[in-house]
């Protein structure tokens, strides 16, 4: 069992940053690769970025490519997402989410275990 817990949401200006963070639990983590999703308002959850369980593979959706970083660091347990030059359409919670395949899925149903998400908004 894992558990996932969200910080570093808040609200910015466009060309803002911020950089999320994931803290899991359990100490299999290191074997999970590691996905991000969001939810915008009225829209359905789409995925962001994953890593693989040794850090060595990572990919993003096109939309954030060149602006957005997913990283870990498997001593601490812990995700991260850094999101530079935001915009308003990044607007939405943005949930972790942990794969015993231990890839870099890209679809939510290679998911077992969800954080519960933390807002992010980008002010144009």
């Amino acid at each position: 069992q894992v558990q996932l817990v969200e910080s570093g949401g808040g609200l910015v200006q466009a060309g803002g940053s911020l950089r999320l963070s994931c803290a899991a639990s359990g100490r299999t983590f290191s074997s999970y690769g590691m996905g991000w999703f969001r939810q915008a308002p009225g829209k359905e959850r789409e995925f962001v970025a994953a890593i693989n369980w040794s850090g060595e593979s990572r990919v993003y959706t096109d939309s954030v490519k060149g602006r957005f970083t997913i990283s870990r660091d498997n001593v601490k347990n812990t995700v991260y997402l850094q999101m530079n030059s935001l915009k308003p359409e990044d607007t939405a919670v943005y949930c972790c989410a942990a794969s015993r395949t231990g890839g870099a899925r890209t679809a939510s149903e290679m998911y077992d275990y969800w954080g519960q998400g933390t807002q992010v908004t980008v002010s144009s």
